[in-house]
């Protein structure tokens, strides 16, 4: 079972440094997350999700490539390239793996303009490593699935003043 693990940040850049750090504690296999998104909410107060990864992109080119594929069958690649990428894009625009967009824009609308938060789908992790090196991280914890050993774990490792 996942858990989820959502930290704001009084800014809009540490989200997103502790996002790249978690990434590295993924290469060296002390933690495995499912998703991992920085929603900033700027001064105008508009919400934004900043995936890890571009769905729509992925879709484009995954369809583009199965539309020439098809394409080439019935002799029209660049038809059938074109038409493949338009529906790859769609359906990468529409499916919503990990963390729910919804739930992070509405929990989004919360932060103060100019902040930050960061939402992780942990699969495993390794926690007093993880933990070790996100100390310097100075963040709030806004909402967790986690015990509530863990939870005060990382609360006294990230609201420390």
């Amino acid at each position: 079972m996942s858990n989820l693990v959502v930290i704001g940040f009084d800014d809009e850049h540490t989200a997103f440094e502790m996002r790249a750090a978690l990434a590295k504690m993924q290469k060296e296999y002390l933690i495995e997350m499912e998703d991992v998104v920085v929603v900033t909410k700027d001064e105008k107060d508009k919400v934004k999700l900043h995936q890890a990864v571009n769905l729509t992109a992925a879709g484009a080119a995954g369809g583009g490539f199965w539309g020439m594929l098809i394409g080439m069958i019935f002799l029209n690649p660049l038809l059938g390239a074109a038409v493949g990428a338009g529906a790859g894009a769609l359906s990468g625009k529409l499916r919503d793996i990990g963390i729910s967009n919804n739930f992070m824009k509405d929990l989004g609308e919360t932060l103060t303009p100019g902040s930050s938060a960061l939402f992780v789908l942990i699969r495993k992790a390794t926690p007093d490593k993880v933990l070790e090196q996100l100390k310097h991280f100075k963040g709030r914890v806004i909402q967790t699935s986690l015990t509530a050993d863990k939870e005060s774990e990382l609360r006294a490792a990230l609201e420390k003043t």
